[in-house]
């Protein structure tokens, strides 16, 4: 199941009101990623968000660095999704056996501008699969979604992929037990088309 659709920028303002303008909905304050020096914007698309993810001004540069190279980021753009699954630790376990490694399973909390605290457990970021291969996620107990509590009037019509060689891509999809429609492409992308107020929308 598609969770949430990650919209990577390096101004998170400017983005939330460039989208408003293409879109007709203006998405919402989501929080700060305390400790990863990111915020975002949240919008909702139905049964799943979209993520609009940048730098925190309030917050010091990981020395990691942050996730999905949002400083470096020229036009925003998808870089990639996620999938919601239950037991976490287990669906990794089981990508790793076929496979493939989808990463550490994290414990990743947001702090919300009304100062409530979300938290989820999180496959981080690997870089495989150029996007196109989702991260897991597990919301703790008791955590609204935020597809419920985010700007409604979107909603997420398709999501499909480009990849100059596809077939790399769907041995790492099974593994996670999970499907995306990926096509040839000259480049790897995601593609969503939306259904919005002012008309069919596609981000990429």
């Amino acid at each position: 199941m598609i969770d949430h659709l990650v919209y990577a920028t390096s101004d998170v303002d400017k983005t939330v009101l460039d989208l408003a303008r293409r879109l007709g909905v203006e998405a919402a304050a989501g929080g700060r990623h305390l400790g990863y020096g990111t915020r975002n914007a949240l919008l909702s698309l139905g049964d799943s968000y979209l993520e609009i993810i940048g730098p925190d001004a309030g917050q010091h540069r990981p020395a990691e660095g942050y996730w999905y190279g949002v400083e470096n980021i020229m036009e925003p753009r998808l870089v990639t999704w996620t999938a919601q699954v239950e037991h976490i630790e287990r669906v990794a376990a089981h990508a790793y056996s076929a496979g493939y490694n989808p990463g550490d399973v994290h414990q990743v909390f947001r702090e919300t501008p009304e100062g409530d605290r979300l938290s989820w457990r999180l496959t981080m970021p690997t870089g495989a699969g150029d996007g196109l291969v989702p991260n897991l996620i597990e919301w703790d107990e008791g955590c609204p979604h935020p597809s419920a509590t985010s700007p409604t009037g979107v909603e997420l019509l398709q999501l499909r992929g480009y990849h100059p060689v596809p077939e790399s891509i769907a041995p790492m999809l099974r593994a996670l037990g999970v499907e995306l429609e990926v096509r040839v492409g000259d480049t790897p992308r995601l593609v969503a088309i939306l259904d919005a107020p002012y008309g069919p929308v596609e981000l990429t």
